[in-house]
């Protein structure tokens, strides 16, 4: 579905311009700038309203059609006033001359010496500038209010014409992943319909003769597939139209069958299954002969394996990502090196995933030379500073554990064991699992 449209129209001409480039030592850094510098976007623009709106990917700028606020307002419940009128060295007391509802207008005059009550909202009247709160105020009856010395400046509780957004001005800019709040400004502008991507169109599958799918019969030696359903998850939290095409068995034609239908109907593809040291030849040789696909050994823990390129059929092309088998170096290559070339080819800008710094509350054993990621359990101490620990086993295989933590601590290539109390680098689950 997509064409890649770079000056190395291959990959494989795109890493032999790398220096140190080596495939069966591929550093995490060097190996996410390689996908995320060769993937591109899709093409496709559609206009949705803004109610089907929500984490779409903003094909144009919003510009703001208007002030917003459109008028001087008063940001309390008080009294407006000349702020000119403040006393330094005493009480302030004004007479109260009407009163100002949120979208009505006041057509009096506010002389020196006067107010008017005013509610939150309410356009500011011509001449005042500042808002007492009400309840900074001392005697307030239906004719005056004496304001304290010192309770408030000139200009203060008041918002100002265009002080959240100026007519003309973006308002949201291209590539946002667009939020609650987002859907909230648009709707305050008057704007009910957005220009959007495309949703990507993702295909994605497990190998094994050794996988069932759920309702299958397990066999002697069969295990249920547990793969497709976190894809599933991931991918449908990423917004993602999903193509679920099952398990494939570990035979070349049902593989060639998988990824060509695959290539013919999605943008990328996800595999999980068949591309480690001890899977079959065929595999890799399939994958290689439909495309261009590099097969990697990174330098990190879990998901050392992944096979990354592109495979051809019938003239159209699809991303291929190809991770491990197990279950969590599934997740983990997925969030790490997938996630964000998927959000790539959606068009989506800042997309890097946020890092906390936090005090580990045990030693943590780490070797230098590769990245790792481990799971981890994000709490605080009495006094509300951030605390993790890791999880049991940090197997590739334990997915329990991946279930139970809520963050994932990430241990750089150059870094060493640990120290409890030492700040390690963590990536948290909320809103991303």
């Amino acid at each position: 579905m997509t064409q890649p449209t770079m000056t190395q129209h291959t990959l494989t001409e795109f890493v032999s311009n790398l220096a140190d480039y080596d495939p069966n030592a591929l550093p995490v850094a060097q190996a996410q700038r390689i996908v995320q510098d060769f993937v591109q976007p899709i093409q496709g623009i559609e206009t949705v309203t803004i109610w089907q709106a929500l984490d779409r990917v903003l094909a144009a700028d919003v510009i703001s059609p208007i002030n917003v606020p459109a008028h001087d307002n008063s940001a309390m419940d008080g009294f407006a006033f000349q702020g000119a009128d403040l006393l330094s060295d005493a009480a302030t007391t004004l007479a109260v001359v009407g009163t100002v509802y949120a979208g009505r207008a006041f057509d009096g005059l506010v002389g020196r010496g006067e107010c008017v009550r005013i509610m939150t909202g309410a356009v500011m009247p011509a001449g005042c500038d500042t808002v007492v709160p009400q309840e900074f105020t001392q005697q307030a009856t239906e004719t005056a209010v004496v304001v304290p010395k010192g309770v408030v400046r000139i200009g203060d509780n008041r918002r100002l014409q265009g002080e959240d957004l100026m007519e003309g001005k973006p308002a949201l800019t291209q590539g946002r992943i667009l939020r609650p709040a987002d859907l909230g400004l648009l709707a305050s502008l008057g704007i009910s319909q957005i220009m959007v991507r495309r949703r990507l169109r993702v295909a994605f599958f497990s190998t094994g003769d050794e996988l069932r799918s759920l309702g299958d019969d397990l066999d002697p030696g069969c295990i249920y597939d547990s793969n497709r359903y976190t894809l599933f998850g991931m991918l449908t939290r990423l917004g993602c139209e999903l193509v679920d095409m099952g398990v494939v068995k570990d035979d070349p034609a049902s593989l060639e069958a998988a990824l060509r239908s695959a290539c013919a109907n999605a943008d990328a593809i996800i595999t999980s299954g068949g591309v480690s040291v001890g899977a079959a030849d065929y595999t890799k040789q399939i994958m290689a002969q439909l495309g261009d696909v590099n097969f990697w050994k990174i330098g990190m823990r879990p998901g050392r394996p992944m096979a990354f390129g592109t495979i051809t059929s019938h003239g159209k092309s699809s991303y291929l990502f190809g991770l491990p088998g197990n279950p969590v170096a599934v997740m983990v290559t997925f969030y790490f090196f997938a996630r964000d070339a998927l959000l790539r080819m959606m068009g989506a800008q800042n997309t890097a995933l946020p890092l906390l710094r936090v005090t580990s509350q045990t030693d943590i054993r780490k070797k230098p030379g590769r990245t790792e990621y481990q799971r981890g359990i994000l709490s605080a101490d009495a006094d509300g500073s951030p605390l993790v620990h890791i999880t049991g086993s940090q197997g590739s295989g334990v997915l329990r554990s991946m279930s139970e933590a809520n963050c994932m601590v990430v241990l750089r290539h150059d870094q060493g064991h640990v120290h409890a109390g030492e700040l390690v680098d963590v990536v948290v689950f909320d809103g991303l699992l």
